[in-house]
């Protein structure tokens, strides 16, 4: 192995000088101007908004969580948590890539790439790493077993910054091919979530031999704006796509993300805070609030504000793919995430073989449902054995 295929091991070790600045930074924060509570909303639920989030993320949100991160969180002990997993980094395209692989004592385990999306990381997967692995452990069939690599994307965490042009779904999924074949994989399943599935089907187009099948929390198969696609919905088709264009009309990430991420970072590289205000808008649904401040501190011990913003400019501007997919795909989607409207979806993909829609659960479904989330992956990968 050439010394630019080496993989080497890696732990996190963050200078405590680092971890002073933050908390520094964090007992200086200065806040947000607001307007009243009663002039903001009138309490009723919109969609995906909730009362309150009107105007975007409140300051009641971020100071709370500030508070905790200056005086309760303990980096440390995640710190810990994370290096007892088996973690590596390589160079594929010029670009570092960090990825946790944890193999499983079962033989005829399924290899399994899991990718997040933004503005997560692979802590997305920590908690899923146990069951997937060693299912009989946790109440599981052996033969549901799984060989798992869970990476970081290019620009994220400790994968970043990039350092050129051009990290789109495209390259990452190449990237993700040419890791699996250096683990010895040449054959293996993928799974993602949020960019993860977009990341996770280009795989399957790009390498339809490698991969087995691709299971995903969304698929982002949109209407072409022709009036005639919309007869025949249902009640329940309109609301979903009701709830879809709310979801999207008040999320500005993706767009000020695609028009002007350099902007947008220099102050969330200047601001813990800001930071954590920016993140927060997608990941207030994470029931526990420290694993929300872990990924606060990735992003900001690493600096990956503006480069995991770029993969957003990078993929507005990618070439859109022309053909439907004719690799197996499955769908886990869950209640409080949009849904995408199965005729759509059978648009772009040609071989949907499982979907399953659930009564709970979010866009973070690895951290609020992760037991609807690995039944379902269990499930869609059995038919592969």
């Amino acid at each position: 192995m050439s010394a630019s295929t080496q993989i080497k091991p890696f732990r996190i070790e963050i200078p405590q000088a680092d971890l002073d600045d933050l908390a520094d930074r964090l007992a200086r924060t200065r806040w947000a101007d607001e307007l009243p509570e009663d002039e903001v909303t009138d309490g009723v639920q919109k969609g995906p908004i909730q009362p309150g989030w009107e105007y975007g993320v409140p300051v009641s949100f971020v100071r709370d969580l500030v508070a905790r991160w200056r005086d309760g969180y303990d980096w440390r002990a995640w710190e810990a948590r994370i290096n007892a997993y088996p973690q590596f980094t390589t160079e594929i395209d010029g670009q570092t890539i960090h990825f946790l692989h944890v193999r499983s004592q079962e033989p005829g385990a399924t290899p399994l790439i899991l990718t997040h999306g933004w503005p997560n990381t692979f802590v997305e997967y920590l908690d899923m790493i146990g069951p997937l692995t060693d299912p009989a452990a946790h109440g599981g069939d052996p033969e549901d077993a799984f060989h798992v690599v869970i990476p970081d994307i290019p620009g994220f965490g400790f994968s970043g910054p990039t350092r050129t042009k051009g990290w789109n779904a495209a390259r990452m999924a190449d990237a993700w091919a040419e890791l699996m074949s250096r683990l010895g994989y040449e054959k293996f399943g993928a799974h993602g979530n949020d960019g993860g599935a977009v990341i996770s089907p280009q795989i399957g187009r790009r390498h339809p031999d490698r991969v087995t099948g691709v299971h995903v929390n969304q698929i982002f198969s949109f209407p072409s704006g022709d009036p005639s696609e919309f007869e025949g919905l249902t009640p329940d088709e309109m609301k979903y796509l009701e709830f879809l264009q709310q979801f999207v009309g008040h999320s500005v990430h993706d767009k000020a993300q695609q028009a002007q991420p350099q902007t947008l970072a220099h102050a969330l590289a200047d601001s813990p805070a800001g930071q954590l205000a920016w993140i927060g808008q997608l990941l207030a649904g994470i029931p526990d609030p420290d694993v929300i401040l872990t990924i606060a501190t990735i992003y900001w011990l690493t600096n990956t504000a503006a480069s995991s913003a770029r993969y957003y400019y990078e993929e507005a501007r990618a070439p859109k793919p022309e053909e439907p997919t004719t690799f197996p795909i499955g769908l886990a989607s869950f209640a409080n995430d949009f849904r995408p409207l199965r005729r759509f979806a059978e648009r772009d993909h040609k071989n949907i073989v499982s979907w399953n829609e659930y009564d709970r659960g979010g866009h973070w479904a690895a951290h609020d449902a992760p037991d609807l989330l690995l039944d379902d992956i269990r499930g869609f990968f059995r038919r592969f054995r």
